[in-house]
Formats: C-alpha cells, structure tokens, sequence
C-alpha cells in the first residue's frame, strides 16, 4: 500500500498545478472572499473529480480484468495520454491571449452554494478531466497489484490534490501575484509535456513487456 501511495503523490502534485479556469477561480476566491469561500468552491471541483473517478472506473473495470496482464492495455493508456498530453501543449502553444484574458477575468460568487456548484461545474464540463482520470486508473494499474492497491492510488491523488489546493488557498494572493501570464503559459506547456511523457512511458511498457518486468524485479531486489 505504501508504494501505491508514493507512487500517486506526484500525479497528485501535477494535477493540482494543471493550470486553468478553476485554477484561476480558486485563487481569486481565496484572495477576494477568504479561505472557507475557496475551500467551498474546491470541494465543488473535487465532488466532479470524484464523480468522474467513478464513472471512469466503472466504465473501465471489465476492461481492466480482462486486459490486466495483457500489453495492449498499457499501449490503449498510453495513446490515450500521450494524444491528451500533446493536444494540451499544442493548444497551449497557441493560447498565450486566452491565458491573458483568463487571468484578468474571474467572476465570483458570494453564495456558498452557488460556489460550490460553480467549482462542480467548472471542472465537470471539462471532458478532459475524465480522460485524464482514465489515464489516471490506466497508470495506477500498471504500478500497482490488485484492487485495493489501485484505490489507495486515486484516494491518494485526490488527497494530495486537496491538500495542495489547500496551499494555495492559504497562500493565493502571494501566488497569484507570483503567476505572470507568461509564467502560466510555461508551467501550462510542461505540465501537457509531463502528461505527453508519461503516454510516451506507457508505450514502452506496452511495447516491451519483458523489459518492464526485469526492471520491476530489479527494484523489488533493491527494496528488499
């Protein structure tokens, strides 16, 4: 289980830096109207997060018996990644006015309940949140063993997702003053890059199964 946690916090990390309008929102909430409004306005976005985990795994979980030692499977992920990972960093390459425009316009709402469903709704009508939580499950069960392993995964990007929105609630005007557009831009195109590698390591896997379990028992050697 510990693996599967170490393994997760870095995706965790990555997707509470993928930067966009529900980026943009939280900040300006915390840094307008306090931290209970950002932190009801983020357990809208992580509520749709949850949802989209659930219809994903669901939607996935015959597949994932069926194909769970079988390459193609890695290579689906990994297609699957790489294609979300390069339409991101082309999208971005040409975005750098819409990221200016985001960053100056960001309405906020005072009613809690309109803020949490504006955060659900903001992240829900993204579909590549739920491409990116498909990836997610794809990549946790090439490093983990077993269903229980593959659920302290997610719990654990979603965990580490909130507490570092956390961070950033606490710390949004300091941030937000920090994050330039030119610097979004940036971050935006290593982040589709990170997310275009991981599809690229997931096509080797696919593609070299034999290799990916010599190295799996070289590290359980190193471990123990």
């Amino acid at each position: 289980m510990l693996d599967a946690i170490l393994a997760a916090v870095p995706f965790g990390i990555i997707l509470a830096f993928t930067i966009g309008p529900v980026f943009f929102v939280l900040l300006e909430t915390s840094a307008t109207k306090g931290f209970k409004s950002a932190l009801i306005f983020d357990l809208g976005v992580i509520f749709a997060d949850i949802l989209f985990i659930l219809v994903a795994f669901f939607s996935t979980s015959n597949l994932i018996e069926k194909l769970e030692d079988d390459p193609n499977f890695l290579i689906f992920g990994g297609v699957l990644l790489a294609v979300y990972g390069f339409i991101s960093f082309v999208k971005t390459s040409k975005s750098f006015r819409e990221i200016v425009r985001e960053y100056h316009r960001v309405e906020i709402q005072k009613n809690y309940g309109k803020l949490f469903l504006k955060g659900f709704l903001l992240n829900f009508i993204n579909i590549g949140v739920l491409l990116g939580w498909l990836g997610f499950i794809i990549i946790g069960n090439s490093l983990t063993e077993g269903r229980e392993a593959l659920y302290v995964f997610l719990g654990t990007i979603l965990a580490v997702y909130f507490i570092v929105d956390l961070i950033k609630i606490v710390v949004a005007k300091t941030l937000r003053n920090k994050l330039t557009p030119r610097l979004i831009f940036k971050t935006k195109k290593i982040v589709a890059l990170v997310i275009l590698g991981f599809g690229i390591l997931l096509l080797l896997q696919g593609f070299f199964p034999k290799e990916k379990e010599l190295i799996k028992d070289k590290l359980e050697q190193i471990n123990q």
